[in-house]
């Protein structure tokens, strides 16, 4: 990795996450700070419109698509309902969070319109994003405002889920939002510089991580725990974050969130913070989302023709050469494909459903209109939607 490359990550990223954490958005729990919250959609807003980060054109910059993916409303919560200390209680969390919720949109769309912008706050879980219907749906929504010029404020529905408040945190949630709309870039703000071979509070010979690969086993090793009595995260979930953003092709940068114009110097190639530069490709991020991030449903077993088509010839999986059908499953969930021994040669996702997979097995496209009434595709998993197993 050059330093010509690394200053191209950002200056050359169409579509960009941003995710601020609770110590930021709070002022460390003393409630929201206006002042810091109203700097960041300025430049949100720069962002979106190609400014200088004011009012005029920037010839450096060009329009991007951003999404805000903010924590902060239990912090908040908490300073409304006069608590000084995080409670362990999910329904007293979960009574923070839909106090503070409030005043977290209502600052976001009063700052954005301040400059220009439209907002949309969308409550997400983790559970969102691992049911497909539901992930689709999600993505439509997102990918709308986007076009219409809207900047989606993302948090997670704390008021109702209860693991998401008790194991949940919003860096990941920034990489799965990253995932999700294909980013190409997640910049984390938090109240570090960014990344350091050890703690600096506590070891005077830890250096700064100015560029790394993201995914790299050594960075989780140099994370600390939780640096804020306010958060929930700490820097070893940026970098998991950041692991998990490469997934989908997307570079993370983790910086300062007090930093000037972070941002918009970003945007133009400044090197600010830590890069954890993403190793995957655009190209390969939908399968390395399949190998890696999806529950299977079920699975389909393949004589040995079609296990030599989809294996070595990278050809798409007709169901003629299906065998058997397993579990339940509905059109667009992922599914295993097996040999005759039964060992996973691959998974991908199913153009139909279990019930009428089983009608269609060892049939020939000819007959699928006669069989279920439609045809849907003449491929039980196109290729393009299919990843070997490793």
């Amino acid at each position: 990795m050059t330093q010509t490359f690394a200053s191209t990550v950002l200056r050359d990223a169409r579509r960009i996450v941003v995710k601020v954490g609770s110590s930021l958005v709070t002022n460390e729990g003393r409630g929201l700070d206006e002042a810091a919250i109203g700097e960041w959609c300025r430049q949100l807003a720069a962002l979106v419109k190609g400014l200088d980060g004011v009012t005029s054109p920037d010839p450096q910059l060009r329009p991007r698509e951003v999404i805000m993916v903010s924590s902060g409303a239990i912090a908040e919560g908490m300073k409304r309902l006069g608590w000084t200390t995080r409670p362990r209680e999910v329904h007293e969390l979960q009574a923070a969070a839909a106090v503070g919720q409030m005043g977290l949109a209502q600052m976001y769309e009063t700052k954005l319109r301040e400059n220009g912008l439209g907002s949309a706050q969308v409550l997400l879980t983790h559970a969102d994003l691992a049911d497909r219907e539901r992930y689709l749906n999600a993505r439509s929504t997102l990918l709308t405002l986007l076009q219409h010029g809207v900047v989606p404020v993302i948090n997670e529905n704390d008021t109702v889920v209860n693991d998401e408040i008790k194991f949940g945190d919003n860096d990941t949630l920034g990489a799965l939002v990253a995932n999700l709309v294909e980013a190409d870039a997640l910049v984390i703000l938090t109240d570090q510089k960014g990344l350091y071979t050890a703690d600096p509070r506590k070891d005077a010979t830890a250096t700064f991580v100015h560029e790394a690969k993201a995914g790299d086993p050594a960075l989780e090793a140099m994370a600390g725990g939780a640096g804020s009595s306010i958060g929930r995260g700490g820097m070893i979930t940026k970098i998991l974050a950041a692991k998990r953003a490469a997934g989908s092709g997307a570079s993370t940068v983790i910086a300062w969130g007090r930093e000037p114009d972070a941002l918009v110097r970003l945007s133009r190639g400044e090197a600010i913070g830590t890069l954890l530069v993403a190793q995957t490709q655009k190209v390969q991020a939908r399968k390395q989302w399949m190998a890696d991030h999806l529950q299977l449903r079920g699975s389909v077993t393949v004589d040995a023709g079609a296990a030599a088509k989809v294996r070595d010839e990278g050809k798409s999986l007709l169901p003629i050469g299906m065998t058997m059908v397993e579990g339940d499953f509905s059109r667009g969930d992922v599914i295993a494909i097996r040999g005759v021994d039964g060992v996973a040669i691959g998974r991908g996702l199913a153009n139909y459903a279990s019930t009428e997979a089983r009608l269609i097995c060892r049939k020939p496209s000819s007959e699928f209109e006669s069989l279920l009434g439609y045809v849907a595709e003449p491929e039980m998993v196109h290729r393009d939607n299919l990843v070997l197993a490793r």
